[in-house]
């Protein structure tokens, strides 16, 4: 049988995919410092209004409310006990809202890094890593999740160790890493590092590429590093909305739904085949850029030049690839932590 991700690439030229978790959630009365994953059982009418709100603003796939839903994380909350149940809850409410839209709708089970460092650097083995990730892997699977969703990763190994435990699972998957640091990770992965760790892997996922990072220019600029490699493996873009600045006590994204659905387009133009938001990306903003995806034309690969003029410089000069990489004005962006 066809997974519905893989049959969706299929017939869709681009998919939009959702926006922010956090950020949706903190709108809901979510409390700095709580897990969102404990929302899963404790108001799962809220976790529903997320999900749907996703849908309502026109995407075609949505990821759970299991980011943080591994035992590493859960432990800081005394819930690393809850992992199977926390993850089929969060993808159970995402199945009953993808199965009551109109249209076809993907669930994505989203799996966040464990938040440890891995061995040589770290402590985390392997083959524990392996464990965490299948644990809530199997978790997600039972809730009816059709895809699983590796999201913010900095380090290769914790990559490697995902892509293996969705394996024993038995599921695909799709996988982004965060290119926060200068255009890299935050443990030096490049783009071109990425196209290559993927293409080694023994269980590839379905697409994979960036997410969260710096803002729309970062991302975009980052895309067409993928794709300078010439993979020919579908693209994912999913940026945040503009720069968090406080505002009234509040971490607030300046990038408008109009600045978004031009990160929407350029995206698609740069080669990414599902295109979404991360930090700050709200349904209003997810609304417009259903609209431009859907009512402007394909247009060129656009220049780095073209990027800075509609979204914004970048935060770095280069690309993180080297001095011969692609190089770009100094921008009003400024390198934060994703």
């Amino acid at each position: 049988m066809t997974n519905p991700l893989a049959a969706m690439l299929d017939s869709h030229d681009v998919i939009l995919a959702d926006g922010a978790t956090g950020t949706n959630l903190f709108n809901m009365g979510l409390m700095a410092g709580d897990a969102p994953e404990l929302w899963n059982t404790d108001e799962p009418a809220k976790i529903k209004a997320l999900y749907s709100g996703a849908v309502d603003a026109g995407s075609d796939l949505f990821l759970t409310n299991t980011f943080g839903g591994n035992a590493s994380r859960l432990k800081l909350h005394s819930a690393q006990k809850r992992v199977r149940e926390l993850n089929r809850v969060g993808a159970e409410l995402g199945r009953d809202v993808a199965d009551r839209a109109s249209r076809k709708v993907v669930v994505a089970g989203s799996v966040g890094p464990t938040g440890e460092i891995m061995e040589p650097v770290g402590t985390l083995s392997h083959a524990l890593a392996v464990e965490m990730f299948h644990e809530q892997a199997e978790g997600l699977k039972e809730g009816g999740a059709d895809v699983l969703w590796l999201e913010t990763i900095s380090a290769p190994e914790e990559y490697r160790a995902a892509a293996e435990a969705f394996a024993l699972a038995d599921m695909p998957w799709a996988g982004t890493m965060s290119f926060d640091t200068a255009g890299r990770t935050m443990m030096g992965v490049t783009s071109a590092d990425m196209v290559k760790m993927v293409d080694d892997l023994a269980n590839p996922p379905l697409a994979f590429g960036a997410n969260c990072g710096v803002g729309a220019s970062d991302i975009l600029r980052t895309v067409l590093g993928f794709v300078a490699q010439g993979t020919e493996m579908p693209l994912i873009s999913k940026g945040n909305a503009g720069i968090p600045k406080y505002v009234d006590g509040h971490i607030h994204y300046d990038g408008t739904p109009e600045l978004m659905a031009e990160y929407a387009v350029m995206a698609r133009d740069a080669g990414a085949r599902i295109i979404g938001g991360c930090c700050g990306t709200m349904p209003d903003h997810l609304r417009m850029m259903r609209a431009a995806l859907d009512e402007r034309p394909r247009g060129e690969r656009p220049t780095l030049e073209q990027i800075t003029a509609a979204l914004g410089g970048f935060s770095s000069a280069s690309d993180g690839t080297g001095e011969d990489g692609p190089k770009a004005p100094e921008g009003r962006r400024r390198r934060r932590r994703a």
